[in-house]
C-alpha cells in the first residue's frame, strides 16, 4: 500500500459503527421517550446490536480491522430476526401462527410509516448495513 494513501477500510468501519450508534439510540427513544415496550424479538434484537456499538467503536479507534468477522456474525443473526419479526408484523399468514412473545406481542406496531417501515424494519436496516460494512471491510483486509 502507497504510504499517501488512505485506507478505505476506515470510512467503512466508521459508517458500521454510525448505524448501531444510531439504532441504539433510536431503540432507547422508542422504549424510554415514546414509552413503546419492547416485545421479547425486540429485546433479541437489541442483545445483539447494543454490544455492537462498543465493539464497533474500539475497532475505530484502535483501527482494528478484524473486528469485522465478530461484526457480520452479530448482524447476521440479528438481521435474521429482524426479517422474522418484520415477516410476522407484515404477513397476514405468518402472523396468524406466530408464537406469543409475552406481555406486548410481537405482531403489534407501535409505529408503520410510509405502510411498511415499522421499528423491526429500522432495525433490519442498521443490521444490514453493518452486515455490507463488515463484509467489505473482511474483503479488503483478506486482499492485504
Amino acid at each position: 500500500m502507497v504510504k499517501n494513501q488512505k485506507d478505505k477500510r476506515e470510512p467503512l468501519l466508521f459508517t458500521a459503527w454510525a448505524a448501531s450508534v444510531i439504532a441504539m439510540f433510536g431503540s432507547l427513544y422508542f422504549s424510554e421517550i415514546r414509552q413503546f415496550e419492547p416485545c421479547e424479538l425486540c429485546w433479541y434484537q437489541r442483545i445483539l446490536m447494543y454490544p455492537l456499538t462498543i465493539l464497533l467503536g474500539i475497532a475505530y479507534v484502535k483501527k482494528d480491522y478484524k473486528m469485522a468477522l465478530y461484526s457480520m456474525i452479530l448482524s447476521a443473526v440479528g438481521g435474521s430476526i429482524s426479517i422474522y419479526h418484520y415477516s410476522i408484523q407484515k404477513l397476514s399468514f405468518l402472523a396468524d401462527f406466530a408464537p406469543a412473545c409475552g406481555r406486548v406481542p410481537c405482531t403489534g406496531q407501535y409505529i408503520n410509516w410510509f405502510g411498511f417501515i415499522s421499528i423491526p424494519f429500522l432495525a433490519l436496516t442498521a443490521f444490514i448495513i453493518i452486515f455490507i460494512c463488515s463484509i467489505l471491510i473482511w474483503k479488503q483486509s483478506k486482499e492485504r
